[in-house]
């Protein structure tokens, strides 16, 4: 897919989720060959007033390229000249938020809640726009609620506004991520804009993307949940989509390796005492499946050292070649 100055090396993407998609774990991910990321969300108020810890967020390592940075806010002065200062950092391009449904986002009028106020994100998108040299996404959902399904008309006023590609998913703010994302509105919008469309709700396993792919004409999908503890499925869905053939899932025993990788880049980049406690919600979606997971996860909360992990990986190949 191409957009501005950016093409990607395919159209299977991963989709920023506060908390996961770290710099570690988009380093894994990478390894599987996502085509495109994008930090976590940072604050453009965060950067303004110089948070150190949102600063760290956009750190980017060089083999993650394509990678665009996520930035949120409802002020346009304020993320233009944020998006303008974060561009002169290596990422190609800049995204706004206008999607996330987190209460402590949207009360204070950003995330989905700019949906409500379709005006304003054309002022926005305008100012970020004109004031960068790179690329501009944006991403937004179906609309706030049921009533206000507002996805076409705010589609085709950011595009006009003069972003290069916009990222839809298929569920309202209302929903969060319950009940189905709405394949149908993202076929609707992609009939109504000219730049590309990036389609995101649902998508957990590669026959899901093609099928997105096909039934709404979208550019290239967004994967979210279906990646934590299973960086795999970008390998398996790119191999599917350009040869019709579905690679196996992972055995437990190919998982480990990248498991333990996983644990030492988050070692390494924020310590041991943070990293090890950050590793045990990844671990809980690695283990999904696995014989024993709910024993395993009941678990976790002691895993405190790299060597805590290494242990309880043991452990879990042994229960496996016991079972079998």
């Amino acid at each position: 897919m191409k957009f501005g100055t950016v093409e990607t090396p395919n159209n299977v993407f991963l989709a920023p989720m506060a908390g996961i998609t770290d710099l570690p774990f988009r380093l894994i991910c990478k390894e599987f060959g996502v085509g495109m990321m994008t930090t976590e969300m940072v604050s453009a108020k965060g950067l303004l007033y110089e948070n150190g810890k949102t600063n760290d967020l956009l750190y980017i390592d060089p083999k993650e390229h394509p990678i665009g940075a996520q930035l949120f806010g409802s002020d346009p002065k304020i993320l233009s000249e944020m998006a303008k200062q974060v561009e002169q950092s290596d990422v190609d391009f800049i995204d706004i938020n206008m999607g996330c449904p987190a209460p402590k986002i949207t009360k204070n009028g950003e995330g989905s809640a700019l949906l409500k106020n379709p005006e304003l994100i054309g002022e926005i998108v305008y100012a970020v726009a004109k004031a960068l040299t790179k690329p501009l996404t944006v991403k937004i959902r179906k609309g706030f609620n049921d009533e206000m399904v507002n996805a076409v008309e705010v589609a085709k006023i950011i595009e006009e506004a003069g972003a290069s590609a916009i990222a839809l998913h298929g569920r309202t703010r209302e929903q969060f991520y319950s009940g189905s994302a709405d394949w149908d509105i993202i076929k609707e919008v992609k009939q109504h804009i000219h730049i590309p469309l990036i389609g995101n709700g649902d998508i957990r396993t590669p026959q899901d993307a093609k099928r997105m792919l096909d039934y709404t004409g979208c550019d290239a999908v967004l994967i979210a949940r279906a990646a934590q503890g299973n960086p795999w499925i970008f390998k398996r869905t790119v191999h599917y989509l350009e040869t019709g053939e579905l690679l196996p899932e992972p055995t437990f025993e190919e998982c480990v390796p990248v498991i333990l990788k996983h644990a030492k880049l988050l070692e390494a980049y924020k310590g041991e005492y943070v990293g090890m406690r950050e590793m045990r919600s990844h671990l809980t979606s690695y283990v999904r499946g696995v014989h024993g997971a709910a024993d395993l996860r009941r678990t976790l909360t002691a895993i405190e050292t790299y060597a805590d992990i290494e242990r309880l990986l043991e452990a879990c190949l042994k229960r496996l070649e016991s079972h079998e």
